[in-house]
């Protein structure tokens, strides 16, 4: 592959890669917000923070139910699915490692509700509600929940430059957004046309349902079911349709802007850069063999470029450098494989160079006149560290980061 070196380099302190140590910042708060100060060992970490939520009473599962005055009384209704919830976070739309967790942990601390916040789904068969119906009447006997929808951005760690010219470590608002659902505590009842109901409540919606003004409301029927109304229907046809769209497809989807161009051509800045584990020998190596990842190993005579990086089509925004990662031994770039890029711990390797979202990495830096950075991948939105400093130890993702500080590293120029 060919490499084609930009005639501006990139600045030094573009990743600060002077040796004097970084001004020391204030600890973080508990719960981070946008603004408040970070420490360099939250450079390779990241939390989550809600833009929108919408909660909306949803009926999953759902039957028309008629008492007459001789068959009042403790009664087993098998009601019929109406809709499934799947909690959901994010692309592929599994709740998987630390972020997807956080993301639900602070949905239901930002609405106080008690949400669902590891993966699950409800019911998608017919299900059985037990009731005691004290009075004849048309009722609608349900099981319920409150869908919990909406967005969530990305608290992640930079160096942002303050008013008076000096530099301090900030939670940004990181690249990236993402979508999730869940839902409170199922509840099931049955409810009349005559029954006053508090507003906006699942029992609210169930009353909806019983499409009281119909025929079939106004009827009288024998004991037990009621055939579904035009509006019953109507709305479980509704809501299983909404519950499908955008819903996440078999394997990786497609990076946005992403391209099999292997071997394109990059645009690489001159200097190449180790990535080192700050105050220890071990820095990121590229693989020799083919199905292996980047591995800690320490640089030596014999390393043969292995451990030398070169900073590709690179890009900066809101202070955030955006980089290819092109290895100087082998002439592959820095990836996660598709096949696993869904899986908390996937390891990096390296592959064919090609404009592909899973070779983006962003940079996040501490103040200049400090080479700490933490990296994190554009596709999928983790960020990268080891599980324990060792000789051979992999780099992996993690889509949290590495609260203890092993997703920092250093940028030493070579």
């Amino acid at each position: 592959m060919t490499v084609t070196a930009t005639a501006a380099a990139w600045a030094v302190t573009a990743v600060g890669l002077a040796a004097s140590p970084a001004a020391a910042a204030p600890a973080a708060t508990a719960t981070p917000r946008l603004g408040d100060t970070c420490t360099v060992a939250d450079l390779g970490t990241r939390l989550p923070y809600i833009k929108t939520t919408e909660v909306s009473p949803t009926i999953t599962h759902f039957k028309g139910w008629y008492v007459t005055q001789g068959s009042t009384g403790s009664q087993s209704v098998t009601t019929t699915t109406q809709t499934s919830i799947s909690v959901t976070v994010g692309l592929n739309g599994s709740v998987t490692g630390t972020f997807g967790n956080q993301v639900l942990g602070t949905v239901a601390a930002t609405l106080g509700l008690n949400v669902q916040v590891n993966y699950t789904s409800t019911s998608s068969e017919s299900s059985t509600v037990n009731w005691n119906f004290n009075q004849p009447g048309y009722y609608g006997v349900y099981k319920g929940t409150k869908k919990v929808t909406g967005t969530y951005g990305s608290l992640n760690c930079n160096r942002t430059q303050q008013g008076d010219g000096s530099w301090a470590l900030k939670w940004i608002d990181g690249p990236g957004t993402g979508s999730f659902t869940t839902y409170t505590t199922l509840e099931e009842g049955a409810v009349r046309c005559e029954d006053a109901v508090p507003a906006n409540s699942i029992m609210a919606k169930a009353k909806f349902l019983l499409d009281c003004g119909s025929p079939a409301a106004r009827a009288e029927h024998p004991a037990g079911a009621v055939a579904p109304t035009e509006k019953q229907t109507q709305d479980r046809l509704a809501q299983q349709s909404a519950a499908t769209v955008g819903a996440p497809s078999a394997g990786r989807p497609e990076a946005a802007g992403s391209g099999a161009l292997a071997a394109a051509a990059l645009n690489c800045t001159p200097g190449a850069y180790r990535i080192d584990v700050p105050g220890r020998p071990l820095n990121w190596s590229a693989p020799l063999l083919a199905n292996d990842g980047i591995r800690l190993r320490e640089s030596t005579f014999f390393s043969a470029h292995l451990d030398n990086w070169r900073l590709c089509n690179v890009t900066e925004n809101n202070g955030v450098l955006e980089a290819t990662l092109w290895n100087w031994g082998n002439g592959g770039c820095a990836t996660i494989p598709a096949n696993i890029a869904n899986q908390e711990q996937a390891y990096l390797t390296t592959a064919n160079c090609s404009e592909d979202d899973l070779q983006r990495f962003y940079v996040y830096r501490d103040v200049p006149g400090s080479s700490k950075v933490g990296l994190q991948n554009k596709y999928t939105g983790s960020m990268v560290g080891y599980d324990r400093y060792a000789d051979g130890e992999l780099i992996r993702q993690y889509s949290g980061g590495r609260q203890d500080g092993t997703g920092t590293f250093t940028m030493t120029g070579v």
